[in-house]
């Protein structure tokens, strides 16, 4: 999902619902409280042209998305924040994924790598999470609970728009050192699209929570992305 659609299942789906559910156990309570939006594909020193590029590509990519990697042929580093540039500048890996261009830069990683391709098929809208102890939550007044998920939408949306206006400027700042920003070809971002769908497909069978929030997500997806794709998705299609 995107980071509009994530929103719109969390806050009037299931999602906030569901989430819940889920940190039961752990006596928690959880509030969507940021979003990066739609994040970069990453930073490479080879060309992805077709999928056989992605078979034993060394790249940073953790969690779900490096498995999907693997899968593609790729093999997948988990590294703290503090190795990944010289990592990738000294050849330990040939690509890593950070956020997008505001954090890219930050970390100077245009120095050590030729191509920085788009888009972030694995993170399209990833969603961050103020976590509170139940218990404390509970011992609130209604309206000092209200003043927290307030708070939290707050932080959702700020952190969208702060992103949204620092992304472009580093993005400018990218073009003019001549990075040569790339788009993924439709073969490859088919390809891990596929992948990911069965990978969370397995997941879902793991346990009955599991399956309860893969349907509510998919379901709901499937619901939504005919809307995107006739308002913003078409409306940005007209300016190519």
């Amino acid at each position: 999902m995107t980071a509009q659609e994530m929103n719109s299942w969390l806050y009037y789906g299931d999602g906030i619902k569901l989430w819940e559910e889920v940190y039961e156990n752990f006596n928690l309570i959880p509030r969507p409280a940021g979003n990066t939006g739609v994040q970069m594909g990453g930073w490479f020193n080879k060309e992805i042209n077709t999928t056989n590029d992605l078979k034993g590509l060394k790249m940073r990519i953790p969690g779900l998305g490096g498995e999907v990697l693997a899968r593609a042929g790729g093999t997948p580093f988990t590294l703290a924040g503090a190795e990944i540039f010289t990592s990738l500048q000294t050849g330990v890996i040939d690509a890593t994924e950070w956020v997008g261009p505001y954090n890219d830069r930050a970390f100077g990683l245009h120095k050590a790598a030729k191509y920085y391709y788009y888009p972030g098929w694995h993170e399209p809208g990833p969603s961050l999470e103020c976590i509170i102890n139940k218990d404390a939550y509970n011992s609130l007044s209604d309206q000092h609970k209200s003043i927290i998920d307030i708070a939290c939408k707050a932080a959702n949306v700020d952190m969208i728009s702060d992103y949204m206006a620092k992304n472009y400027q580093a993005l400018e700042f990218f073009k003019k050192e001549k990075v040569q920003i790339k788009q993924f070809p439709a073969e490859v971002l088919s390809k891990l699209n596929k992948i990911s769908d069965e990978i969370l497909l397995e997941l879902s069978q793991k346990n009955n929570l599991s399956k309860k929030v893969y349907d509510s997500y998919v379901n709901f997806l499937s619901r939504v992305r005919p809307w995107t794709l006739i308002s913003e998705d078409a409306y940005l299609s007209s300016f190519k």
